[in-house]
Order: structure tokens, then sequence, then C-alpha cells
């Protein structure tokens, strides 16, 4: 693609360079990566530097800067559900001691908004801002279960990318396990990402009763999914509550 013409547009080719995968960056990669000219590459990240959108170490690699985190944190899909959301993942947390997780939807993926660890808990690939597919996760079959109609078809028409054997990777499986999500009321995703894990989501409905949210546990694929579900069913809905839902 032709590089962008426009000052901001430059900039957020810049800032597109940095991936989960691409972390930090040298300037000759930002310019490589974003196809920007060296000199207009220089020129972008010492302003970006100066406002805090981009950090340089002493090794002279960028990094995304604490600006651009302090900004994203005010996000109206994140920063109300947070601050009412983490008293009861720290409480689901402790009941459960494993891997907490509460995601919103953008688009066709789940971004991960909050993120509970143990230091012995299964290692898992999310963290806090990054994004994964909604057919391959629990949180992401929830939201997808729930999402308008045209949202879902576009899920189904894409291509889905299988992670592991036991991904969802056709349109009619996926079909099946929406419907199950809408029926049970919760979603699991075993071994989808990883084969060591697997994951219990449950909505989070906002005053409307519509799901904004899903919250979820990730366990080892040994742990009986119904020593957890209770908990992660009773998470959602209290967060529904503290949003302003009222069981019907």
């Amino acid at each position: 693609m032709p590089a962008p013409k426009s000052l901001l547009g430059r900039a957020f080719a810049l800032l597109a360079v940095f991936t989960a995968d691409r972390p930090s960056a040298t300037l000759s990669e930002l310019s490589r990566y974003s196809g920007l000219p060296l000199s207009t590459t220089h020129r972008l990240t010492r302003e970006l530097v100066a406002w805090g959108a981009l950090a340089r170490d002493e090794a002279g690699r960028f990094t995304i800067g604490l600006r651009l985190w302090e900004l994203g944190a005010l996000s109206p899909g994140a920063l109300g559900l947070r601050e009412r959301a983490l008293p009861y993942l720290e409480d689901l947390f402790e009941v459960t001691r494993h891997n907490v997780q509460l995601a919103i939807r953008d688009g066709l993926e789940a971004v991960y908004v909050e993120r509970i660890s143990a230091r012995d808990a299964v290692n898992v690939v999310t963290r806090m801002g990054s994004r994964m597919p909604l057919h391959a996760t629990g949180v992401g079959l929830v939201l997808l279960a729930h999402a308008p109609k045209d949202v879902q078809d576009r899920a189904l028409a894409q291509p889905l990318k299988r992670y592991t054997a036991h991904t969802i990777t056709t349109p009619n499986a996926l079909r099946t396990a929406l419907a199950t999500v809408r029926r049970d009321g919760y979603a699991t995703s075993d071994r989808q990402i990883e084969t060591f894990t697997h994951s219990v989501a449950a909505p989070v409905r906002g005053p409307g009763g519509e799901v904004v949210a899903a919250v979820s546990v990730v366990v080892p694929t040994d742990t009986r999914t119904d020593t957890v579900l209770p908990a992660v069913r009773a998470c959602g809905r209290t967060i529904s509550r503290a949003l302003g839902w009222r069981t019907p």
C-alpha cells in the first residue's frame, strides 16, 4: 500500500508498526515497515517521543509510550467497565485462583481490557490490550453469540484461523457453537488457542440487557468445567448489576 500523505496518516502508519509480536523497533525498521522515508520517520518519531506516544530505550529501539496507554484507558468501552468490574474480578480470582479475564468486542475481535493471574496459574497468551479472534476464545464466543446479525454474518463469511486441531474452523461448527452459547448462557472454548488450556466465559450485560462484555476463567485442560462455571456466571451477573442491569 502507498504511504499515507497526511501528517496524521503518517503518524498512524508508524504506530501501526508495533504489534504483540513486534513490541519494539529501530528507526530503520519503522521506516521499512511503515513505508515512510527514513528522514520522515526520523522527524515524526522525534515528535512522537516528545509527546509521549513513543518511548526510546538505551539501545535506541522505540516502543509505545505511556501517553497512548493513558488515552486508551479513557475509552468509553473500557473505562467505566473496568472500574466497576475490577472488585468482582478480584473476587472471582480469589475463588478460582486461575487466570481471570474481561473482554469487549471491537469488530470481529475480542479486546482484553483486564486480566488477573497468579504466578503459578497456567500460562496464557493474552494480556491487557491484546486482541484475539472471536471464534476461538471463550469470551469471543459469548460476544459473537450476542452480537448483531450483520456482525455474525461477517464472522461466518471470513476464513476462521486455526490455532490447534480443536479450533472451530467451519461456519457450521461456529453456528452450532453460538447457538449453544445462547441456549446455555455461557461458553466454553476447549483447547482452541493452546492445547493445554480451556476457558469458561459468561456474558456481562448493560442497563438495557445488551451484552457489553464477557468475563472468563482460563484453566488447565484437566480442570473440570463445573468447578469454575458457577463462579464465572455469578461474576458476570454481579458486574452486570453493577452496570445497571436488573434481572427480569
